[in-house]
């Protein structure tokens, strides 16, 4: 069953990673750098802030351990843990996919960009339900950037999903964390 899996997976990059434009490829590279999407950040930081300054730090505080937890799930665990070459890094594709720019390390399963992106938009969404308006987008930005992992040649799909996963286990954790922590500290504060 899993080589069946990893088949469909392969089969599957192989057909989305073989429809790229040239004059895309770097743009769909400059998506997935980090200094992209610092605007977007600052945005979210000072919509948050704006929100609601005296809690924010909460709010805050959870973006970090979300983003943490993911990570090093993502990086510090999957990846040495189950040692999936990245398809870039495979030479059995070595002449039939397109990648653009660097490889990045040796194992991507799974994708600590779709588990930090989507970790960011479940958490935010979660969070601050209700209370601030249009954070359903952050799913199309997570989407977007994992998909960009694919179209490089860096990861598998189901590196995605499954990255996505991570991220959404990760916000999971961290909001019941921070509900927890905060509830626990206004007893005491109140007592």
């Amino acid at each position: 069953m899993i080589e069946t899996i990893k088949q469909w997976d392969e089969e599957l990059f192989l057909q989305l990673n073989a429809h790229h434009l040239d004059w895309l490829d770097p743009i769909m590279y400059q998506a997935t750098q980090t200094i992209t999407w610092v605007p977007l950040y600052l945005f979210l930081i000072y919509k948050i802030y704006r929100l609601d300054p005296q809690n924010s730090w909460w709010v805050f505080g959870g973006i970090a351990i979300t983003i943490l937890i993911a990570d090093q799930v993502s990086s510090g665990f999957m990846k040495p843990f189950f040692e999936r070459l990245r398809p870039c890094h495979d030479s059995r594709w070595d002449e039939l996919i397109h990648n653009y720019e660097r490889c990045g390390g040796l194992y991507g399963f799974v994708s600590s960009h779709a588990a930090n992106t989507f970790g960011l938009a479940v958490f935010l969404n979660r969070k601050l339900k209700g209370k601030m308006k249009g954070l359903v987008w952050l799913y199309l930005y997570a989407a977007f950037v994992s998909y960009t992992r694919v179209y490089l040649g860096v990861h598998y799909p189901m590196d995605i999903v499954m990255g996505a996963l991570v991220g959404v286990a990760a916000a999971w954790i961290s909001w019941f964390l921070i509900v927890f922590v905060k509830r626990e500290i206004l007893k005491k504060v109140l007592k």
